[in-house]
């Protein structure tokens, strides 16, 4: 039976689309069947290859492979999660928190996955629904990340947050990051929320620039629903997921965040504790800022 992974990199960069033709040179080598979707395939100039349609690019797909950094991890794991295909991040950016492995392990990468010498993880995802008088439905998901944000720069923000149901708390802000334990390290973290191992099931709620005596991060059960409504007398709103779908959310609209019916699945080719994926990638001083005294 023919082996079947998805290549996706970051068409817009030289460097990506050479170690995409090397990768997808040593997985035909290799018996595979390598598709590309068909908006890049022009531009990647991939010889052997074939071209999908985005709509069920990782159907039936043994692994895919995301070329780049973390937005080009995001963007594969949107074609990847209905398929349920292990995904496996090659980062080829700056920090890659969300990649398994770096450009110099490539070659090592493919000859593991060639010889299936991987693991797959689960990683908790957010289902997310928006809902406002006279407008459609909204519906997404995220891996990292779904923010409620201002969508005017000059004005704040007034958000009421629900948990379960029962009202916590209301916010003049910025905004509030609803993030998953993967997402922690990205916005979330940036905003001031705390880090969660992977492993940790839970939900995190996270107020950005909040005018309020009570602007703690939030974490909760998995099992917990969060609901933000935009003050009915407050400025424009956006709702992002991943930094990758954005939404206009006028006053009054009410978002409900709550953890996804489907996880996304991320391989793993060796056994690392995230405590040294977490100092390595932010570059911890572990010895302390003036160095060791032994």
């Amino acid at each position: 039976m023919t082996r079947t992974a998805l290549l996706v990199t970051h068409t817009g960069r030289r460097r990506s689309t050479e170690h995409a033709r090397t990768v997808a040179a040593d997985l035909i080598a290799a018996g595979f069947e390598v598709r590309v979707v068909v908006e890049e395939a022009d531009d990647l100039d991939l010889p052997g290859v074939t071209p999908v349609s985005l709509l069920g690019a990782a159907e039936g797909a043994e692994i895919v492979f995301a070329l780049g950094g973390d937005g080009t991890f995001l963007r594969a794991a949107d074609l990847a999660r209905p398929a349920k295909a292990p995904l496996l991040g090659i980062n080829l950016g700056k920090v890659g928190f969300l990649a398994e492995a770096e450009i110099d392990d490539v070659d090592e990468a493919v000859r593991d996955v060639v010889d299936r010498n991987y693991t797959v993880d689960e990683r908790l995802t957010l289902d997310v629904r928006a809902e406002f008088e006279g407008g459609p439905v909204i519906e997404s998901w995220a891996l990292n990340e779904v923010s409620v944000e201002k969508g005017e720069r000059a004005q704040m923000l007034e958000l009421l947050v629900d948990v379960d149901g029962r009202p916590l708390s209301r916010y003049g802000c910025d905004g509030v990051v609803c993030a998953t334990p993967t997402g922690s390290t990205a916005y979330a973290f940036s905003a001031g929320g705390p880090v969660v191992w992977p492993e940790v099931e839970a939900l995190l709620l996270v107020p950005i620039s909040a005018h309020a005596l009570f602007s703690r991060p939030v974490v909760t059960a998995p099992t917990a629903t969060f609901a933000i409504t935009v003050d009915p007398f407050t400025t424009l709103a956006v709702l992002c997921c991943d930094g990758r779908r954005v939404y206009d959310l006028p006053p009054g609209a009410r978002v409900t965040v709550q953890r996804g019916a489907l996880p996304v699945r991320i391989v793993r080719l060796r056994a690392r504790h995230f405590t040294d994926r977490l100092v390595a990638k932010f570059g911890l001083p572990v010895h302390g800022w003036r160095g060791s005294r032994r």
